[in-house]
């Protein structure tokens, strides 16, 4: 497994929110597309990723901590989209 020092993965976190404003501000939002939304939700995903298992040191922690708190984040994240595609259809 590849380990980053935590500046390295800051400043990654940092490229990834760049990323997701650049595509919220080029105007694709606004076409109705679940796709520019997919990727910006996808991003969010590693983004809090990387949180959940290096800033908040889970890495190490009981497998259990990992799980409950990737598969909360992983529940929110497919809710948000299962709302967001209802609503372009619904």
């Amino acid at each position: 497994m590849l380990k980053f020092s935590s500046n390295t993965l800051w400043l990654l976190l940092l490229a990834a929110t760049g990323l997701t404003y650049w595509i919220g501000e080029s105007g694709q939002m606004g076409h109705r597309s679940i796709v520019p939304v997919s990727i910006i939700f996808g991003v969010a995903f590693l983004k809090a990723w990387v949180v959940i298992n290096d800033f908040m040191a889970l890495r190490q922690a009981p497998k259990l901590w990992r799980h409950l708190l990737l598969g909360w984040l992983t529940f929110v994240i497919g809710m948000i989209l299962l709302a967001y595609q209802w609503g372009l259809h619904g």
